[in-house]
């Protein structure tokens, strides 16, 4: 298969494997599946870096009950958490393939609101940087709030966020004003 560009990837990167593979790679997206995850096992942790803003939002957000729930296959996101040293922030990690569909799907979102003992409203965030983040937030019944101007995936009127802060340092400061 022709080789992908940065553009390529960034625009197949926004589901799940188990979704965005099959409809990549045919009959044979379990065999790329598996050199996919093969690969990452040896490089991943090696690139993992937080956005500009993210330790400080984190610690303005201790206030208030916090999980992730991304489209990163559970595994490879939760050793990541744990690089970061980010574990006691969270009171659930999800990942792809943990629940039993993946994003826009509202039942990763809704499995760490259970894991966190808490219930869907409008008073829960759900924080992320694309327009399917927004969709997933909006299906399971909270406020999709935008972070960065999702310049990646067609901007801020593509994403139709519930509330929109340019960066994690903006997100930061409100919390903290919020606690």
């Amino acid at each position: 298969m022709p080789l992908w560009t940065i553009e390529d990837t960034r625009q197949r990167a926004r589901v799940a494997v188990r979704e965005a593979f099959p409809a990549t790679f045919g009959e044979r997206w379990e065999h790329a599946r598996d050199l996919f995850y093969a690969t990452l096992e040896l490089e991943h942790l090696k690139h993992v870096q937080p956005m500009a803003g993210a330790v400080d939002a984190l610690v303005a957000g201790a206030a208030f009950p916090q999980a992730v729930v991304s489209n990163k296959t559970g595994r490879f996101l939760r050793a990541e958490v744990k690089h970061l040293g980010w574990t006691t922030h969270f009171g659930a990690v999800i990942g792809a393939g943990d629940a039993s569909a993946d994003k826009p799907d509202p039942a990763p979102i809704h499995l760490a609101l259970d894991r966190l003992g808490r219930v869907a409203s409008e008073s829960v965030w759900y924080l992320g940087d694309t327009a399917l983040d927004m969709q997933s937030a909006r299906a399971a019944g909270i406020t999709a709030v935008l972070v960065g101007n999702a310049e990646h995936d067609g901007g801020i009127d593509r994403a139709c966020p519930d509330l929109h802060f340019c960066s994690a340092s903006r997100l930061a400061a409100r919390l903290q004003e919020l606690a």
